[in-house]
C-alpha cells in the first residue's frame, strides 16, 4: 500500500486493474486502518477517474454475494447520499411507492457514513432484519413487491471499512460506488447524485449497461428531486432540466424535507409519510421521485401519467401496505 499512496501522492492515477486490485486488496483486511484511510483521503482531495471507479466497481461485484430473484423485473432507487443535506429518507419511501404500484423493488441499502440516517438505518428501525438469504427475499419480493439487499452482506469491502467511514463522516468514493453495485442487478434504475461532475460520471458507466436510468440532481446540491430547486433529469435519450412545478406540482422550502435528528425520528417521519399522513412538502418530494422511478420503467406514457400511479399508491394504502407485508415476513 505505502507504493500505491506514494504513487498517488505524486498526483497519478490508477488503472482500472490497478484500482480493482487495491479494493480486492481491502476487502481481504490486507491493509491496515491507516493506510486505507490514506487511500480513501487522496479522493478527498481530487476527483475520481472513471476507470479509476469501474475498478472500483469490477472487484465490489466480483466479491459480491450474488442474487437470484427469480427473474423478476426489479427497479432499484438510490442516491449516491453525501450530500450533507440531511432529509428524510426520500429513496426508501418512493421505492415503498413504487412497490405499491406494482412494480418489483430490489433496494440496495447501507447505514449513513455521513448522514444521521440511512437506508439501512431506517429499515432496521422499522423491524425489517436484514439477509442475503435468496429464498427469503425472494419471499419478500413476491408477496410485498420489494426486498431490501443491506449492502455489508452482499459486499465484503462495504464491511471492511464501514468502521473507517463512519469515522471520518464525509463523503467518500464508496458513496459513488452503492448506486452501481446492487448485487440484484435491477433492470431499472434512478440514481440520484450530489453534484454535476458525478451525474457526468454516471451518465458514462450507466450508458454502457444498456438497462434503463434515469440520473437526477437537485441543482442546489440534492442527490435527489427535493422540489427546493429545478432537476437536471439525464437518461439514454438526453438530459433536461425541469422545475418543481412540472415534477411536484409545487416548490418546497429545505426545512420541509429535515430528516430528524436521530434514527427514531428518522423512522417516526417514514412511518407518517408512508401512512398518507406527511404534509403537503414531503408527500410532494416523495411522490415526485417515486414518478420518476416508475417513468424510467418506460410503462407509463408519460411523466403525469407516472405520477398518477405515484398518488394512487400512496392515498389508497397500498405503498403502507406493502411495507405492512414486507415487516410481517420478518418473524
Amino acid at each position: 500500500m505505502k507504493k500505491i499512496l506514494q504513487f498517488l501522492f505524486e498526483h497519478k492515477t490508477l488503472s482500472r486493474d490497478q484500482a480493482k486490485e487495491v479494493l480486492t486488496n481491502i476487502s481481504k483486511s490486507m491493509y491496515n486502518d491507516h493506510e486505507v484511510t490514506a487511500f480513501v483521503t487522496v479522493y478527498l482531495m481530487r476527483s475520481i477517474t472513471i476507470e479509476e471507479l469501474q475498478g472500483f466497481r469490477d472487484a465490489l461485484l466480483e466479491l459480491s454475494v450474488k442474487v437470484n430473484l427469480n427473474h423478476h423485473e426489479t427497479m432499484d432507487i438510490v442516491g449516491t447520499g453525501g450530500d450533507g443535506k440531511n432529509t428524510f429518507n426520500i429513496s426508501t419511501l418512493s421505492c415503498f411507492i413504487v412497490a405499491g404500484a406494482g412494480q418489483k423493488v430490489a433496494k440496495h441499502g447501507n447505514y449513513g457514513a455521513s448522514s444521521i440516517s440511512g437506508s439501512s438505518n431506517v429499515m432496521e428501525q422499522l423491524g425489517y432484519k436484514f439477509k442475503n438469504d435468496n429464498a427469503r427475499l425472494n419471499k419478500e419480493i413476491e408477496e410485498a413487491g420489494i426486498c431490501f439487499l443491506h449492502a455489508p452482506l452482499f459486499h465484503p469491502a462495504l464491511k471492511t471499512v464501514g468502521p473507517i467511514r463512519r469515522n471520518l463522516g464525509v463523503r467518500t468514493f464508496f458513496n459513488m460506488l452503492g448506486p452501481m453495485v446492487n448485487p440484484a442487478a435491477p433492470a431499472f434504475q434512478l440514481v440520484g447524485v450530489y453534484n454535476l461532475e458525478m451525474a457526468r460520471i454516471y451518465n458514462y458507466l450507466l450508458q454502457q449497461t444498456g438497462k434503463a436510468f434515469t440520473i437526477i440532481h437537485s441543482l442546489d446540491g440534492y442527490d435527489e428531486i427535493s422540489l427546493t430547486n429545478d432537476t437536471k433529469v439525464i437518461t439514454k435519450e438526453g438530459e433536461q432540466i425541469l422545475t418543481p412545478i412540472q415534477l411536484g406540482k409545487r416548490i418546497v422550502e429545505a426545512e420541509d424535507i429535515y430528516g430528524g435528528n436521530t434514527v427514531e425520528e428518522a423512522a417516526k417521519i417514514f412511518k407518517k409519510i408512508i401512512k398518507g399522513e406527511g404534509s403537503w412538502a414531503q408527500n410532494a418530494v416523495v411522490l415526485a421521485n417515486a414518478a420518476m422511478a416508475l417513468h424510467c420503467t418506460g410503462k407509463y406514457g408519460n411523466y403525469d401519467d407516472a405520477y398518477h400511479a405515484a398518488v394512487k399508491s400512496l392515498e389508497s394504502g397500498k405503498a403502507f401496505g406493502s411495507l405492512e407485508t414486507l415487516i410481517a415476513l420478518q418473524s
